[in-house]
C-alpha cells in the first residue's frame, strides 16, 4: 500500500493523505482579504487531491504583511473572506490550514511580478517594518524599527488573536512561521538578531519569541487543533542558524505544543549559496525528525510520485508539501496515486477522466 496516500492523525485532525499544499504567496489581496483568486487557487488544489491545503503566509498584523497585497487575519473582517475558501476546501474532502505570518524586515515591499522591487514607501501604501534588529534586509528594502519588549508582547497578541479568527474562518490546522527570513527566524538567527536584551544573545534567548508565539497559539487554538511550525533548518551561511540548533528548538516547540515541524531551508540572508536541486532539503526532515523525536514535513523540489513515496518510506518525514509543481499541474495527487496504485476516488465531476 502507498504510503503517500495512508491517512495522517494530528490530534483531533485527520489528512485522508500525506500530500500537502505548501504555502505559496498569490500577492492578490486586497487590505488583507482573499478574493476569487484565492477560491480558485486554493481550491482547485482541493479538487486535485491534496490532503492538506496550507494557505500563503497570512499576516497576524497588517506591519507583518510581506507586500500591501498580502492575505491576512489581522482584522475581523477578513474571516468572512476567508470562510468561503474554507468551506469549499473541505467541501472538497481536503483539510484547510492557514499559514499565520509576520514578514519582519522583509515587510512592505513590492510583489516580485511588479516592475518595480524592493521597499513600498509610505505614499504608495507602505510602511515602516519592525525587526529584531534595525539592519534592511537588502539596500532596496526599508531600515525596519527594532521591536521594544511592549512591540514584541503585541507581535505574540497577533498571532494568538489570528489563531483565534482562523479557527472562526473554519481552519482545522494553523502553522507558525518561523522562516524564510521572516520575522521569527530573524530573531532565531545570530545573523539578522544583534539584541543584548533578553530576546538576543544566547541560543535560548533567540528561541525565546519563536516559543512563546507557538505557546500563545497552542492557548488560542485549544487542544484539539494541530499546530505546525515551519522553520528554516539552516541559513547555508558559515555563522549562522544550523539543523543542530534546529534540533534543538524542534524539541523546544514540541514541549511548547506544535505537533509537527515543516522543514524549509534559507531566506534570511541575500548571499547565502543554497544547493537546490531534487529533494534537497529532504536531509534537513530527516536529522530534525530522527533527533527530536517530533513528525515532521518535507519540502523542496520535490516533484516526481515515486520520489514522494521514497521520503516517507525512508523515515525522513510524515508529510511531503509541494509548491510549484502543485502550479503546475494542481491535479498531481490525484497522477500520483495513479502511478502508485493507489485507490482514490476523483471528484465525480472529474471521474471519467481519471
Amino acid at each position: 500500500m502507498s504510503l503517500l496516500f495512508t491517512p495522517l492523525s494530528l490530534r483531533s485532525v485527520t489528512l485522508p493523505n500525506r500530500i500537502a499544499v505548501s504555502p505559496m504567496c498569490q500577492y492578490s489581496a486586497v487590505d488583507g482579504h482573499p478574493n476569487e483568486w484565492h477560491l480558485v487557487h486554493l481550491g482547485s488544489r482541493a479538487v486535485g487531491g491534496a490532503g492538506l491545503v496550507l494557505t500563503e503566509a497570512t499576516a497576524v498584523s497588517a506591519v507583518g504583511r510581506i507586500s500591501p497585497e498580502d492575505t491576512g487575519l489581522y482584522d475581523d473582517a477578513h474571516v468572512a473572506s476567508w470562510r468561503r475558501v474554507t468551506d469549499f476546501v473541505r467541501g472538497q474532502g481536503s483539510v484547510p490550514g492557514v499559514q499565520l505570518a509576520h514578514a519582519g524586515r522583509k515587510a512592505s515591499t513590492y510583489p516580485p511580478f511588479y516592475e518595480r522591487h524592493g521597499g513600498v514607501a509610505d505614499d504608495e501604501g507602505g510602511w515602516t517594518p519592525v525587526a529584531p534588529s534595525p539592519e534592511a534586509f537588502v539596500e532596496s528594502y526599508r531600515e525596519p524599527v527594532e521591536l521594544d519588549e511592549a512591540g514584541i508582547a503585541g507581535v505574540i497578541a497577533d498571532f494568538a488573536a489570528a489563531a483565534r479568527r482562523a479557527l472562526e474562518a473554519g481552519f482545522e490546522v494553523v502553522e507558525v512561521h518561523a522562516a524564510h527570513g521572516y520575522l521569527l527566524h530573524e530573531f532565531l538567527s545570530p545573523l539578522s538578531n544583534h539584541r543584548a536584551d533578553g530576546y538576543g544573545g544566547t541560543f535560548d534567548n533567540r528561541a525565546r519569541l519563536t516559543l512563546e508565539v507557538t505557546r500563545a497559539v497552542r492557548d488560542a487554538v485549544g487542544e484539539d487543533v494541530p499546530v505546525l511550525v515551519r522553520i528554516s533548518a539552516t541559513d547555508w551561511v558559515e555563522g549562522g542558524w544550523t539543523t543542530e540548533d534546529s534540533v534543538q528548538l524542534a524539541t523546544a516547540l514540541k514541549l511548547a505544543g506544535a505537533d509537527l515541524i515543516d522543514v524549509s531551508t534559507g531566506g534570511n540572508v541575500p548571499h547565502a549559496e543554497i544547493p537546490v536541486g531534487p529533494g534537497y532539503q529532504v536531509p534537513h526532515a530527516a536529522a530534525v525528525r530522527a533527533k527530536a523525536d517530533v513528525p515532521t514535513a518535507a519540502v523542496g523540489v520535490i516533484t516526481d510520485a515515486h520520489q514522494a513515496e521514497q521520503v516517507l518510506a525512508d523515515g525522513s518525514a510524515d508529510l511531503v508539501l509541494l509548491a510549484r509543481e502543485l502550479l503546475r499541474d494542481p491535479y498531481w495527487p490525484l497522477h500520483a496515486a495513479k502511478r502508485l496504485g493507489a485507490q482514490v476516488t476523483p471528484p465525480e465531476q472529474y471521474a471519467r477522466a481519471f
